[in-house]
């Protein structure tokens, strides 16, 4: 082990970066599909001892010592999210003619990005970066706060947080309703990492002891907790989930509106029958993201064949793009919205995005980028508009729904909001976009991760899939696959009393990042006065 570390740490120049860019994208194989986290453990601590070699003894000022270490951060940062968020590129691939040329672009831009908080964690720790086992926690400690602010700044991204590394299956899954994936994280960088501590000497075998007995109770928990799991569902209330499977490239062709409408209508129309004699009588019906593909309330005649295909006492829950012209002086503004209609066609609620796709509904810098012919790639007239805040809203006889559009699912504590504790999620999305890739089976697994963070029930609709009714403990109780289509019928689980992963929300992740640094830098504090001895 001392000998595979001198060799990693004494590499230079373009070996120590490709070394690092290697490193990070192997990394992308803990996350789906792929869902090996034991990867890491041979991963991290090359970042570990890559750092421990970057060093720029030629310069004394701080900053530019540093150096070295942010650039092997960067590398291993950009190997990671190229690898695992390629796919992004294939939305520019459906209008290859107008958008393609814009999509090494996109994904360069995104990934670079992305990696400059990998960079920020990796040039930060080396600042309280001790020589012995305690540099595991300074690591730990800088990623869980980097991956944190990846979730809140300009918007955030907390896409494929390495947290989601103990969440691989689902007896690891249940360790995220005691703490969320950004505290998940910190655990998950010293667990994995662990191994370069190892060497001669009593202390450097404590951390990888205590990885070791951190994922032996990560998996006991687990089993323990799916033991004693609760299979109870709301009384009365019966869900359809319908999955069109209609492919992006059909679906605003002006030709193809009557047809798309018309296949979810034939899907919903089952809905009137029940469909077993046990079973609850179908009270809620899940469209997807921007079902119709028109603007839903501008058209009568539309509303009317709901109204046509729902019996009176059941709810339709779609998702429908919207939009107010209602200042002229503005022009036209469109939300990405989720309707509730009830059984005679009227629209009863209605809920705006919060979370805009970058690229997708907004343009950051729109006025200099609009110049360079970087635009949106959603083909509606005006700019998306973002709505006024997260909220749950009434949906007939359902307890309250928390509706969740496309990745508004992937913000750990902060899918609820400040209101009202919602009683299941609704979670539309469109993955068409993507088409067979990574990017629906990564967002899949968040949705089920969420679930457990806060002990509520997903129902989810996605046009392509996976559709799917999971439970407070992730459990997935019914899905169509990918790229089929179909209709699943289900009742709706309760919700779980809210675990500690949602009471405590990210003041869990402040208390471990606080305690890893701390620790690290008495650490350093300690050798300091050893040397000076």
């Amino acid at each position: 082990m001392d000998s595979l570390a001198s060799r990693i740490m004494l590499l230079w120049g373009w070996r120590r970066l490709a070394c690092a860019f290697l490193a990070g994208a192997a990394s992308a194989l803990a996350m789906p599909p792929f869902s090996f986290p034991l990867v890491l453990f041979i991963t991290l601590p090359v970042l570990v001892w890559l750092i421990d070699g970057a060093i720029d003894s030629g310069s004394k000022r701080r900053p530019r010592k540093l150096r070295p270490a942010f650039l092997v951060g960067w590398w291993f940062g950009f190997g990671y999210c190229l690898a695992g968020l390629y796919w992004v590129g294939n939305a520019f691939l459906v209008e290859a003619d107008q958008f393609g040329w814009m999509m090494p672009i996109a994904v360069l831009v995104l990934t670079g990005g992305m990696a400059l908080y990998y960079a920020l964690a990796a040039g930060f720790a080396r600042l309280i970066w001790p020589e012995g086992p305690a540099r595991i926690l300074s690591l730990a400690g800088m990623f869980g706060l980097m991956e944190w602010l990846r979730g809140h700044l300009f918007s955030g991204f907390p896409w494929n947080t390495l947290g989601y590394a103990l969440t691989a299956d689902l007896r690891m899954m249940q360790v995220a309703s005691l703490l969320n994936v950004y505290a998940l994280t910190v655990i998950a960088v010293f667990i994995f990492a662990s191994p370069a501590a190892l060497g001669p000497g009593r202390p450097r075998w404590l951390f990888p002891s205590l990885s070791v007995l951190l994922l032996a109770g990560v998996f006991g928990f687990g089993t323990w907790r799916l033991q004693n799991a609760s299979d109870e569902t709301v009384p009365g209330l019966g869900m359809r989930i319908v999955q069109a499977n209609i492919k992006q490239t059909e679906k605003w062709v002006p030709e193809n509106r009557q047809r798309i409408f018309e296949e979810y209508l034939r899907l919903t129309d089952q809905a009137r029958t029940p469909p077993s004699p046990s079973a609850p009588p179908i009270t809620h019906v899940i469209w997807t993201e921007a079902a119709p593909p028109f603007f839903l309330t501008r058209e009568p005649m539309a509303l009317a064949a709901i109204a046509n295909a729902l019996p009176g006492d059941t709810r339709l829950l779609t998702g429908s793009n919207r939009v107010d012209d209602s200042n002229p002086k503005e022009g036209p503004v469109v939300f990405n919205s989720l309707y509730v209609i009830s059984g005679d066609g009227s629209v009863e609620t209605v809920y705006d995005k919060v979370k805009l796709v970058p690229f997708g509904e907004f343009v950051p810098f729109e006025p200099l980028l609009d110049q360079l012919g970087i635009t949106r790639i959603v083909p509606v007239p005006g700019s998306f508009r973002q709505g006024r805040k997260p909220m749950a809203i009434a949906a007939g006889a359902a307890p309250l729904v928390r509706p969740l559009i496309c990745y508004e699912i992937i913000y750990p504590a902060n899918v609820i909001g400040d209101g009202q504790r919602p009683g299941w999620f609704v979670h539309v999305t469109n993955e068409a976009w993507f088409g067979n890739s990574p990017g629906p089976r990564q967002h899949f697994h968040k949705a089920r991760v969420r679930a457990i963070e806060e002990g509520i029930p997903v129902i989810r609709s996605a046009n392509t899939g996976v559709s799917a009714v999971i439970d407070g403990y992730g459990r997935v109780l019914e899905q169509i696959p990918l790229n089929e289509a179909g209709v699943i019928d289900s009742a709706l689980p309760a919700a779980l009393v809210a675990p500690p992963a949602a009471r405590f929300g990210n003041r869990a992740v402040l208390v471990l990042i606080v305690f890893s640094l701390l620790t690290a830098a008495l650490g350093l504090y300690y050798e300091n006065r050893r040397r000076s001895v």
